[in-house]
């Protein structure tokens, strides 16, 4: 691991990291709860730079016991709904909407998983709870991330903040922007929905500082999916609204997925067995970083085809521990153990 480098890219990815460090050093929320980041998540009509979770504690730790791996919808309609004492399955859970056959694809999922537990009786399928499904989650905060909001940047920003909004799937949505040297940061002048908050970060010295506060969202009532707006003021625009219900299980459904990545999983989607990829520190965090092009690379510059790329020798590969199975090995690991450090109650 090197020991300068930091958000030294122009990059959105750059800032983006930035924006993740210095969330989960310094956002504070409205109470007592304990913060999990994460990045690039949301459903697949959208998609967020940056979440921060908000959780209950008690319930961020006893999430744990479920073990650092993701529930599906599937599997959380299951777990939600399991039984105390032996049941048979279509009488504890509520009919899913679909066919049972993949609600019995769940059961087994979740046995495997040791989050349930299963019995036959007969021909039918009785199952238990382990353990209660804790109410961890209390608040997902969306961030979209433009360190560089031009005028036409936030014009095409626009759009999906009004989609947000009106959707109300997270509790707040915030504009993050790189801060300048105007008087008046250009982001205030911009064009934006009032119920956005803006935040400005300074990625060199991993500063932030919320210029405009953000409404709290409705997430308890029905929200509004808008699905065409037309650019000219006489066309109808085409909308469907989203249940509170679907709105929870989705909310929940990107909970977990976030709560199983975090944000340091960039390396999953880069080749830290190159000879020339580092981990990057100074007093903002710590970065990826390309000794042969000294930057802050993106996920679609380093790959296999990048004309630097070399793999790690055969020789860095055999070294024994801190760097077994080579440097690229050690780098995941180390930033595997980062992200569980955020999770209290996971077992190395």
């Amino acid at each position: 691991m090197t020991s300068s480098g930091g958000a030294d890219s122009d990059s959105e990815f750059a800032f983006e990291l930035a924006v993740c460090q210095w969330a989960e050093r310094a956002w504070s929320p409205s109470d007592d709860a304990a913060v999990l980041i994460a990045r690039q998540f949301g459903t697949k009509h959208r998609r967020w730079d940056t979440i921060v979770l908000e959780c209950d504690p008690d319930g961020f730790r006893e999430r744990a016991t479920f073990g650092g791996d993701a529930f599906d919808s599937d599997l959380l309609h299951v777990l939600q709904n399991a039984p105390a004492d032996w049941t048979y399955y279509r009488d504890a859970l509520p009919d899913p909407g679909y066919p049972w056959r993949y609600v019995r694809e769940s059961i087994h999922e979740a046995a495997d998983r040791d989050a349930i537990e299963t019995r036959k009786r007969g021909n039918r399928i009785e199952i238990r709870r382990v353990r209660p499904y804790p109410d961890w989650l209390r608040r997902v905060v969306a961030i979209e991330n433009k360190p560089d909001l031009t005028a036409s940047a936030a014009r095409n920003l626009v759009p999906q903040l009004e989609r947000d909004i009106a959707l109300s799937l997270a509790d707040e949505v915030w504009v993050a922007t790189a801060t300048t040297d105007e008087r008046v940061e250009p982001v205030l002048l911009a064009d934006l929905p009032a119920a956005a908050g803006v935040l400005t970060v300074d990625p060199e010295s991993g500063t932030a500082e919320a210029v405009w506060q953000p409404r709290s969202l409705s997430v308890t009532d029905p929200g509004t999916r808008i699905l065409d707006r037309p650019d000219d003021d006489t066309s109808a625009a085409r909308f469907e609204y989203a249940s509170p219900d679907w709105k929870q299980e989705r909310r929940l459904a990107i909970a977990e997925r976030a709560y199983d990545r975090g944000w340091r999983a960039y390396a999953d989607t880069m080749r830290p067995d190159c000879r020339h990829f580092q981990l990057s520190a100074d007093e903002t965090g710590v970065y990826p970083h390309c000794a042969a092009k000294g930057c802050l690379p993106t996920a679609a510059e380093c790959r296999g085809q990048c004309p630097s790329y070399e793999p790690e020798p055969p020789a860095w590969r055999s070294k024994d521990w801190p760097l077994d199975g080579g440097p690229g090995k050690a780098i995941k690991r180390v930033l595997a153990r980062r992200r569980r450090r955020q999770r209290p109650g996971l077992s190395e």
